[in-house]
């Protein structure tokens, strides 16, 4: 019981980025029906594209607070643009195609994504060390939280209540909401609905790239693999909350990650179980979507957010 403060901030942190993460899923299916799986290397990108600006446009020793935001901007580029880039290209001409055409589209293009950064960046080879902040812990009831986790911690909430209210007060965000629901009755009342729907891959790929950023300054490196397992653990939290609604995606990954951490820390603590602990992590993470799928199988919060707005 001493531990159970530690891992319930390891799993609300670890929730916080599975849900930024997977709020990116739950745009874009909740407008197209697409399950983008390529939006886990689109969330690697954005991690290099932060990295580019610390690492060989900032002068050496430029204070991470001081360089923080333009890594971020810059992250948000890279991931936007690779996701503007595959809703044109890869996705808009198989619109039509039956739904097993863009599924399989979308996981050669993970494939493209991660073996093009693995190719042309430089050292992607390896892990590449991603700068930290300096300074002691945060001892919080009884919790300590790094520096860089305080980051997500913040960066989540504050991304979910901007786009809720982006979806729901805007006009562009009502758009959103009437090409989800109809988009053939949407284009008659004079929405553009291929701009609606680059609006939804742009968003989804920007808080993807802020939870590169969040990732990296948890965990002090990025690879060019780090977006295949991450991607799918946060498609796992867009359907334990329900994909299609961003608030529960946000709910599905913070479940998602307290499971994780609750397993991991006790359940090898168990008599007869001690083979079952930290390196069952992800086990137990897909269990807990089968569980949910088939007492739940629309999911915790169940309906797309476009139908309560």
């Amino acid at each position: 019981m001493n531990e159970l403060p530690q891992q319930l901030a390891n799993g609300l942190i670890l929730g916080a980025l599975y849900g930024l993460i997977a709020i990116g899923y739950t745009m874009v299916y909740g407008i197209v029906q697409l399950i983008n799986f390529a939006h886990g290397e689109i969330f690697m990108i954005g991690g290099f594209g932060a990295f580019t600006v610390y690492a060989y446009f900032l002068p050496e020793g430029t204070s991470l607070m001081l360089a923080l935001p333009l890594m971020i901007l810059f992250g948000v580029l890279c991931s936007v643009g690779a996701g503007v880039a595959a809703e044109r290209f890869a996705y808009r001409p198989l619109r039509n195609a039956p739904k097993l055409a863009p599924l399989i589209t979308a996981i050669g293009l993970s494939l493209a994504l991660q073996y093009l950064i693995w190719m042309k960046y430089p050292a992607a080879k390896k892990d590449v060390p991603f700068p930290q902040f300096h300074g002691e812990p945060f001892d919080i009831a009884g919790a300590t939280i790094q520096r860089g986790d305080i980051f997500v911690l913040i960066a989540a909430p504050l991304c979910m209540i901007a786009l809720g209210w982006f979806v729901n007060k805007t006009r562009t965000g009502r758009g959103m909401q009437a090409t989800s629901q109809d988009p053939d009755t949407a284009k008659l009342m004079g929405i553009n609905t291929n701009r609606i729907i680059v609006m939804a891959f742009a968003i989804g790929a920007a808080f993807a790239a802020i939870a590169a950023v969040a990732y990296a300054l948890k965990n002090g490196q990025i690879g060019y693999r780090m977006g295949f397992l991450m991607g799918l653990k946060a498609f796992t939290a867009a359907v334990l909350g329900g994909i299609g609604n961003i608030y529960g995606a946000m709910l599905g990954g913070i479940v998602l990650g307290l499971a994780e951490a609750l397993a991991t820390g006790y359940i090898d603590q168990i008599p007869g179980m001690e083979q079952f602990g930290s390196g069952w992590k992800d086990v137990w993470a897909f269990s807990l979507l089968i569980l949910v799928l088939l007492f739940r199988p629309q999911g915790l919060l169940g309906e797309r957010v476009a139908d309560r707005a």
